[in-house]
């Protein structure tokens, strides 16, 4: 059982962070708000996905301006993206975003940090103080031998946390991110144990989707097995739906969230003597339009399917030519080969019928 650590709880929106709330999953659009109708789209279809915080750039005044407008036609919170203009976060707070990302360390001296402060205080908008190890100031590099430590990111995100609380500003959450996943690891662990804001969690530049899967699987499952972390985001080069979908079953998979019906299927073997690939494939695809929170086992032979997947609410397993249906580790009923996925189906949609009516 994952023991999650406490940290100060935030809203980002309507969304709690912290306080052993639901870990919660955010992306980031690929398009400048300034292209409202478009920004508006991309924001909808991730959360249609099921994403619940979005985050966009704000390169420029003109951007900042827009995202009343866009925030006007989304439901999920809106965090902007601010660097190096302190003005742009002025404006952004003006035009009613969530929350804020900032590196109090490239927005200028603490006058300007403080402007923004007192602008996000009468909404109690929180700040994302964002630490990557490829963005380290000089000193912290000189200091810990000219390349980026876990401890030297540490010591950044404590001067930038020590700027908001010096100005009583306690409504933030960090990031400490690095691409390589020990160093990510290292430096999350060693934040958690000296801070009490909640920590988004992430693995900055982790590459393509398969790639950044892996990556970002090893580094937040790690951490979120070790009940760190409060919110997360899958960095990934491509289509963001994709963060989403690696988010969930990351969380699914550490029994931290559940967002349906879910499937296991075993690696095949040279008892196999079905066409295991294309059925698994199929059961997977169906079972994505199922929300109830179902576990689905496809097995390749009778002779280890029941057993192994006993604790499936549902399953199958292949033989030579016929197939068998069987539930919790029971048969049900065999079935030619050619039935079984509509044969599962079946009992899966009296089951949820049965649902329905109590």
């Amino acid at each position: 059982m994952i023991v999650r650590k406490q940290t100060n709880g935030i809203m980002v929106g309507n969304v709690k962070i912290g306080d052993f709330a639901p870990v919660s999953i955010q992306s980031m659009i690929t398009t400048d708000p300034v292209h409202i109708d478009k920004a508006i789209a991309e924001i909808n279809r991730l959360a249609d996905a099921g994403c619940e915080i979005v985050r966009v750039a704000v390169p420029n005044m003109d951007s900042a301006k827009a995202l009343k407008t866009v925030k006007a036609g989304i439901h999920i919170p809106l965090i902007a993206d601010i660097h190096f203009d302190y003005r742009l976060a002025l404006e952004a707070i003006d035009n009613d975003v969530d929350a804020l990302r900032i590196n109090p360390g490239n927005i200028g001296g603490e006058d300007r940090v403080l402007a923004v402060i007192e602008k996000a205080k009468p909404k109690q908008i929180p700040i994302r103080i964002g630490v990557n190890a490829g963005s380290l100031p000089q000193h912290i590099l000189s200091a810990y031998g000219g390349h980026p430590t876990a401890d030297g990111m540490v010591e950044t995100a404590i001067e930038h946390i020590r700027i908001l609380e010096k100005l009583d500003y306690r409504q933030m959450k960090i990031s400490i991110k690095a691409t390589e996943v020990p160093l990510m690891v290292e430096a999350y662990q060693k934040l958690s144990a000296k801070v009490p804001y909640p920590l988004h969690l992430g693995v900055t530049e982790a590459g393509t989707i398969t790639q950044g899967t892996i990556k970002s699987a090893m580094g937040i499952g790690a951490l979120l097995l070790q009940g760190i972390g409060d919110t997360m985001r899958v960095s990934l080069t491509g289509d963001p739906i994709h963060e989403i979908e690696v988010a969930q079953g990351i969380l699914s998979s550490l029994g931290l969230r559940n967002f349906g019906a879910t499937m296991i299927s075993c690696p095949t073997c040279g008892r196999c003597q079905v066409n295991l690939f294309d059925m698994a494939e199929i059961v997977e695809a169906r079972l994505k339009t199922i929300k109830v929170p179902i576990k689905v086992a496809v097995m390749g032979c009778v002779v280890n399917g029941p057993g192994e997947a006993r604790e499936a609410d549902f399953g199958i397993a292949g033989g030579k030519g016929l197939g068998i249906i069987f539930r919790k580790g029971e048969v049900l009923k065999q079935v030619p080969e050619a039935e079984l996925v509509d044969a599962l189906f079946r009992e899966i949609d009296d089951y949820l019928e049965t649902l329905d009516k109590e």
